[in-house]
């Protein structure tokens, strides 16, 4: 996910603290159920209030502001910035908002991840972010091409002001990687050219794909229209700077994004652990730098669930593993915080912690599962998680959803609130880390308790909703709002009651319940490692 500053240089100074996301797409063939998939996670301080914007009819002439800073509204010093109108259209959809939005009610789903890209493209006079651009899209779009097309359109004419990024953008039938940066400081309005670089590429149906913090799009094959897509400008930009020449072979990610930002391995690691897991059997190179292939085939077809534990992976089980060593501490914590440059030792300045999919800073992931076997209300579930994936519990909102209850409208990490779900989950999270090897099995069994309810009621219940749509569709779509208000509320009361359970069964070194108390310790490798008992040693003469 974008930092707040643009510029290369910024990036490489701050990249322990770079906010930045992971996303994954995986085509219909490719999964259990014949669904499309996405997943995401988005880590860094952005709005992670859900939010149900209710599309509807426009009068003619009608005009809706575009703003920059959208996704940052519940942080300090960012106000909401008006950059001007465009007309709207005739009819909008209704779209679930977050800081970067995931679904409408056609059933288009949308991921995120930043990779900043080239000094030479950034444009501060384009008015859409993409947050902004997804926004639009989402309410204007019922497929997944049409969403990339109407991205491309209004990025190419009113400027594009982000740094590079890209989206995995997804419909009933198809899912698409969608990767952007700006048309260069010296454009403007004025100019007649396109405000925005851009390209597209179709993720092969019996496949699937991820991203993470660099450009993935490799070379475009431009006579093929039906898996790419791409902006008027995207070989003579490159051709005008001096990147490319006619003849060459054409590799978006080399031209736009040729050095990444962060550590060697802060994407790479990422990829090569979704792949390692959903394909084991490619046995990609651990340390290999370079881009692996963007598309793999997976060895088993994928389910929601498998998504779920990717979102919550910390390279458990091979050698960068982050729950052992010294820096897991004695409970074997994967949480790494941030670093400054100047807290480096000499010689790692521009090193980092290993970059595992889950992350402690993470305010909110989802799963988008979407089938062409359900009516309109059903055919989109948006599997949602607060705060980090691992110690998350997803819960399913349908693209029906009218409206959700207030606890997940209620996020301000500024002030702590039982009221708020998202704090439940934060608040969770962090005591965990006192004792994290202890306190994370209570919090997956409860993770096992209500996703495995909900995943076994999902069939009997969408059953149900899909035959009462045939005769009546509003009843229909306050059958599956009372559905998702209702595991909802459940999750909001059982996280903080596991919350609170933790606090009294773990504290001052011990696992406290109503039969006895147990003397937790530290681990006999880790009081060796840290040299206990040598301070009883006699002093050396």
């Amino acid at each position: 996910m974008r930092v707040l500053v643009l510029g290369v240089a910024l990036c490489l100074t701050m990249a322990g603290a770079a906010l930045a996301c992971t996303s994954v797409m995986v085509g219909k063939k490719a999964t259990a159920d014949g669904s499309v998939m996405v997943s995401y996670t988005c880590d860094g301080w952005y709005d992670a209030r859900l939010d149900i914007r209710h599309g509807g009819k426009h009068k003619k002439g009608e005009m809706v502001p575009v703003y920059k800073n959208v996704c940052y509204q519940t942080k300090p010093n960012t106000p909401l910035v008006k950059v001007g109108e465009i007309p709207q259209v005739e009819e909008t959809y209704t779209y679930f908002h977050l800081g970067y939005p995931i679904m409408n009610e056609k059933s288009v789903v949308m991921g995120e991840y930043t990779w900043l890209g080239r000094e030479e493209n950034e444009c501060q006079k384009g008015w859409f972010m993409i947050e902004e651009l997804q926004s639009f899209a989402l309410q204007r779009a019922a497929t997944a091409r049409e969403a990339i097309g109407i991205m491309g359109e209004l990025a190419e004419k009113y400027g594009y002001g982000d740094g590079g990024e890209a989206l995995t953008v997804g419909d009933k039938d198809e899912i698409w990687l969608f990767e952007i940066t700006g048309p260069g400081p010296l454009w403007t309005p004025e100019s007649g050219k396109p405000g925005a670089v851009w390209a597209a590429v179709r993720c092969p149906d019996d496949s699937y794909a991820m991203g993470s913090n660099r450009s993935r799009i490799a070379e475009i094959d431009f006579d093929d229209k039906d898996n790419y897509m791409y902006s008027s400008n995207v070989k003579s930009f490159a051709e005008e700077q001096g990147w490319w020449k006619e003849g060459e072979p054409f590799v978006f990610h080399k031209l736009y994004n040729p050095q990444p930002y962060g550590s060697p391995y802060y994407q790479q690691r990422r990829e090569w652990r979704a792949y390692n897991l959903l394909s084991p059997s490619v046995k990609l190179a651990e340390d290999a730098a370079e881009h692996y292939p963007l598309f793999q085939k997976p060895d088993k077809p994928v389910t929601p669930q498998d998504l779920m534990a990717l979102c919550r992976d910390v390279l458990e089980g091979t050698r960068f593993d982050m729950t052992k060593g010294l820096d897991a501490g004695p409970f074997g914590s994967p949480t790494r915080y941030a670093l400054t440059k100047d807290q480096k030792p000499e010689g790692r300045k521009d090193n980092d912690w290993n970059r595992t999919i889950n992350i402690f800073r993470c305010f909110y992931s989802f799963i988008g599962q979407v089938r062409d076997t359900l009516p309109e209300p059903l055919a989109a579930v948006a599997w949602l998680g607060y705060d980090q994936p691992i110690t998350t519990c997803y819960v399913p909102v349908y693209a029906g959803t009218q409206k959700v209850p207030d606890t997940y409208m209620n996020a301000d990490p500024k002030k702590f609130d039982t009221n708020s779900t998202w704090w439940a989950f934060n608040f969770t999270a962090n005591w965990a880390d006192l004792r994290f090897n202890a306190m994370i099995e209570d919090i997956r069994a409860e993770q096992k308790r209500l996703e495995g309810k909900f995943f076994a009621e999902q069939a009997d219940f969408e059953k149900k909703a899909a035959e009462l749509y045939k005769k009546d569709p509003k009843k229909a779509s306050e059958m599956i709002t009372k559905h998702v208000d209702g595991y909802m509320e459940e999750v909001h009361k059982d996280w903080w009651a596991l919350a609170w359970n933790l606090v009294s069964k773990y504290w001052d070194g011990y696992e406290t319940t109503q039969e006895k108390q147990t003397v937790l310790g530290y681990p006999t490798d880790w009081l060796k490692a840290v040299g206990f008992g040598d301070h009883d040693a006699e002093p050396k003469k």
